[in-house]
């Protein structure tokens, strides 16, 4: 949030290098300002946070609950030092946004605690660069006792059923119940993979579609070619399938894509192209080639070359056939029976196609989703992860569209972008599984910890694991505080009680987390609390900041 006073302000104008004991005092002042403002937003009874429009101050203000996205709208703070401070967290938190798709309240708080003790050990007379490494060390053993305490989702059997544990996951995520409940029968229709579109809808009530067969968002290239006007689409039944990212200009090649597929011994074909002129397009539609053979022409799907030789790639092993690529100097006339795919059932629209039972080789098409699924587990970018579990969802064949409800535009649009974040969480936790809730799996790390510290040879080590002990409680007394609960009291009941017991913040009374349908996704946990220690180690060993002349003006990105 830009200040007011910006353009004259001369703590902004200035350069300058500022050294410690003003650089962590400087840094602390704009972290604390950041995670005090996210805080509150962490648990059942988490409050949201408005956020004026950044673009024009008549505009509704944004009412939030994702600490990422609160940091994101934060654009930059009074105090250059304190500045530098919340912009580095912020930076860490929509990376973790953008990663993990939650986990960025519990990354703050852990931030913020681990930093604060770092910079009191260090003005005691510690020394930064000797305890960095030991908190690291202290995070692989965090990590491994996450790893240990992780369960995977039993989703085929039990007394709970499939819908009802993912509705109680989604409720530990979000407070909206109803939305949790929608969610929960969305992914066990459509599965980890599945692919979900959440639009925001026209009413007061949350909406859901599901589309059969295996979906791309890309449509008819003619309207002439639409049969049922009022729906806007046409079917095809035992349908031979051409694939390719050619365009398609002269008349003559499509007469031979229809005499191919006639010889084929196919009636209805589908014909997917980069382009297909009209004068190419009436050849298909006169009247004799159409009563003996039924074609619709669509367009290849993805918007770059790396999207649509995806998308061929997984045209032609679904439907058996081979893609016409223009990177291989293939032609529509050198085309032959033997290229051509098949389906029971295709549908077409003007925006979209899809495929019912292709006809490929299935062993090759299963060894297909094991490659994609192998290297969705291996990829390391947001984006990549995203564009594959969209391959693997659609491949898979669970396609489902949720119209989020709200008394207001401004609700659904605030719904929508819950069920998004929520929708990205349940993916997560059903691929790679849960962990007790509530903030107590890092609580039932202390011991170990505690070991460790017992173990250790130096002051800089003891003193690292003494600070991971007190930081592991952090988000726990975080959740009592949103909660209004006494949490000196409740940590001395706490200690007395087995593993996996918490305490559910609805009812008050102390519950086996798993058992409760407490659980939050092992990788989150994990992501927010590698992010937040290694960040805060590297910014303990800052010790000067350095300030240029005339910065340019920060833009909400």
């Amino acid at each position: 949030m830009l200040p007011s006073s910006y353009k004259t302000k001369p703590d902004f104008q200035r350069p300058g290098v500022v050294f410690q004991p003003e650089t962590y005092q400087g840094l602390a002042v704009g972290i604390n300002l950041l995670v005090n403002a996210i805080k509150p937003t962490l648990g059942p009874f988490a409050r949201l946070v408005g956020v004026e429009s950044v673009t024009n101050r008549r505009n509704q203000p944004e009412i939030l609950d994702s600490g990422g996205t609160i940091a994101r709208r934060i654009i930059q703070i009074q105090g250059r030092n304190a500045d530098v401070g919340a912009m580095f967290l912020r930076h860490m938190l929509w990376r973790l946004q953008e990663s993990a798709g939650d986990g960025t309240a519990t990354a703050a708080v852990i931030f913020q605690s681990l930093f604060t003790r770092g910079v009191r050990y260090i003005a005691a007379g510690g020394n930064a660069m000797r305890l960095r490494p030991y908190l690291e060390d202290g995070l692989r053993l965090v990590l491994e006792e996450l790893d240990r305490q992780t369960i995977l989702l039993d989703l085929d059997g039990g007394a709970v059923s499939t819908r009802a544990r993912l509705a109680g996951l989604a409720a530990s995520i979000s407070p909206d119940a109803e939305l949790s409940r929608y969610l929960g029968e969305v992914f066990e229709i459509i599965g980890a993979y599945g692919r979900l579109e959440v639009r925001a809808g026209s009413g007061r009530q949350f909406k859901r579609e599901y589309v059969e067969g295996i979906y791309w968002d890309s449509g008819l290239h003619s309207r002439y070619f639409v049969d049922d006007v009022k729906a806007g689409r046409s079917t095809l039944e035992n349908a031979a399938v051409v694939v390719g990212d050619l365009d398609l200009e002269d008349p003559a090649d499509m007469a031979h894509i229809l005499e191919v597929g006639l010889q084929s011994g196919a009636n209805h074909l589908l014909l997917v192209a980069n382009s297909v002129s009209d004068r190419a397009v009436s050849v298909a539609l006169l009247k004799p080639n159409r009563e003996k053979i039924k074609l619709l022409a669509v367009k290849t799907p993805g918007s770059g070359h790396a999207q649509q030789q995806e998308a061929m790639e997984d045209i032609a092993i679904l439907s058996g056939g081979r893609s016409l690529q223009k990177a291989t100097l293939d032609t529509f006339q050198g085309l032959k029976p033997d290229d051509l795919g098949h389906a029971r059932r295709i549908a077409a629209g003007m925006d979209d196609f899809s495929i019912v039972a292709g006809k490929g080789d299935p062993r090759q098409f299963r060894v297909h989703i094991r490659n994609l699924q192998q290297a969705y587990r291996q990829a390391d970018e947001f984006e990549l992860r995203q564009s594959l579990q969209k391959r693997i969802g659609r491949l898979m064949g669970g396609s489902a569209t949720l119209f989020t409800g709200g008394s207001t535009q401004a609700e659904c649009e605030n719904r929508k972008t819950l069920a998004e974040h929520v929708a990205t969480v349940i993916r997560r936790a059903i691929l790679e599984g849960v962990v007790p809730g509530g903030g107590i799996a890092l609580l039932a790390i202390r011991p170990c910890l505690e070991e460790k510290r017992k173990q250790a040879c130096h002051d800089d080590e003891r003193a690292a694991y003494a600070m991971l002990l007190e930081v592991m409680e952090a988000p726990f007394k975080t959740l009592l505080a949103n909660s209004g609960r006494d949490s000196g009291q409740i940590m001395a009941l706490m200690a007395q009680t087995g593993p996996g017991v918490g305490i559910d913040l609805k009812t008050g009374q102390l519950r086996n987390m798993v058992e409760a349908g407490i659980v939050d996704p092992a990788y989150v946990v994990k992501e927010a609390v590698r992010s937040a220690i290694s960040s805060a180690g590297l910014l303990l060993t800052t010790d000067t900041i350095v300030h240029i002349k005339n910065p340019t003006e920060a833009m909400l990105t």
